[in-house]
């Protein structure tokens, strides 16, 4: 039996987390709007208490949005109408409306699966390992196409070959489920670099002071002198046993930049402030800052900073793989825009603003071991 070192994990999220379930719900036919509650809608049980014998009936059902079926006293938290109830609702009320749903179990819990912390992580560890290694970008070094592009370096920096493949030994749990009262629905934008914005996406996301509880393993049989002697063990492993202060170098390169980001829009007061919180913060013995789930943007997805420290290779890759959209000059910022979550504030005359809060998905990890 291979020997463990074993770690709980508690996940605190900072900013609103979405991790899609590759869904979009739609308005009147998967959720109801009634009373600035949001009210998923069990389907399969409303059209069950409906009278299906007339087959004129039944065919008037089946052209029906099934949110029309319901009654004013039909909009109660324990209805076997609904499947679970959130506060807020999103800002458009137009018939298949989408919003896009976060990931849950089949109790309607939401969770925060493994793969996603553990994704976040080696992207960290990527960065981290690039300048233990000493790389450097080399246009010649990436792929043909967009998707494999870091394929060569990361090779280099985690083994050959998934066999070989340092993540091998990590092992990180699912999250235990949370209740469904910490979903919220959330109105994301994308913010330009000159402040304006684009079209509104609506998501379900996890509410800010959620915890999250995982179980992470190291298979220390991996590194062992029995697995040298069998040619199967892997390298790297003082990265894996220093993730804490890895992570935290790599979410202060992330936090400085977009900080600085920010700073230079002129929507960007309060990310801006976020950052700059982010920036004196310090996480404490076997903690660190991490950014997780959807809309965290191309910088948290790649190598990021070790990129762009070098602005021939930067304008290089832009052009071999067409990232830019619409129109640049050689120098301008790359990438352009951010997602970010958009609250409503009140002007003195009465109208609702909307005004980009937070980005999206940041985290504090606390490893403990076991």
């Amino acid at each position: 039996m291979p020997d463990y070192e074993s770690y709980q994990l508690k996940v605190s999220i900072l900013t609103p987390m979405h991790i899609g379930s590759g869904v979009d719900l739609l308005h009147e036919y998967d959720y109801a709007i009634h009373k600035g509650y949001t009210w998923r809608i069990n389907e399969s049980t409303l059209l069950e208490d409906q009278d299906i014998d007339d087959p004129k009936l039944a065919e008037t059902l089946a052209g029906t949005p099934p949110a029309r079926l319901l009654k004013e006293s039909d909009f109660s938290p324990d209805s076997h109408y609904f499947r679970y109830v959130i506060k807020g609702t999103p800002r458009s009320t137009a018939e298949g409306a989408q919003l896009r749903e976060q990931l849950k179990d089949t109790f309607d819990r939401p969770y925060l699966p493994g793969s996603s912390l553990k994704g976040a992580l080696r992207t960290a560890l990527a960065w981290y390992a690039w300048g233990q290694l000493g790389l450097k970008p080399q246009i010649n070094q990436l792929g043909r196409s967009r998707q494999r592009a870091g394929q060569d370096y990361e090779r280099q920096i985690f083994g050959p070959d998934p066999q070989k493949d340092l993540l091998k030994a990590l092992q990180i749990s699912d999250s235990q489920p949370v209740d469904a009262d910490r979903v919220m629905i959330l109105n994301v934008r994308v913010l330009n670099q000159g402040g304006s914005t684009g079209s509104p996406i609506e998501v379900e996301a996890i509410r800010p002071d959620t915890e999250f509880a995982h179980d992470l393993k190291l298979d220390e049989a991996l590194f062992s002198e029995w697995a040298k002697k069998h040619a199967s063990s892997l390298r790297g492993e003082e990265w894996l046993r220093n993730i804490p202060e890895a992570v935290n170098q790599h979410a202060r390169a992330r936090i400085q930049q977009e900080s600085r980001w920010y700073e230079n829009n002129p929507a960007g007061n309060r990310p801006m402030t976020f950052y700059r919180q982010l920036e004196k913060a310090q996480p404490g013995p076997g903690q660190f800052l991490i950014q997780l789930g959807w809309g965290t943007g191309w910088g948290d997805k790649t190598f990021g900073t070790r990129l762009s420290e070098d602005p021939v290779f930067m304008e290089q890759m832009i052009n071999k793989y067409h990232l830019a959209r619409g129109k640049r000059k050689t120098g301008d910022p790359f990438p352009k825009s951010r997602r970010v979550a958009v609250s409503f504030s009140q002007s003195r005359d009465g109208r609702q603003h909307e005004v980009p809060a937070s980005p999206l998905g940041w985290v504090l990890v606390e490893m403990k071991p076991k």
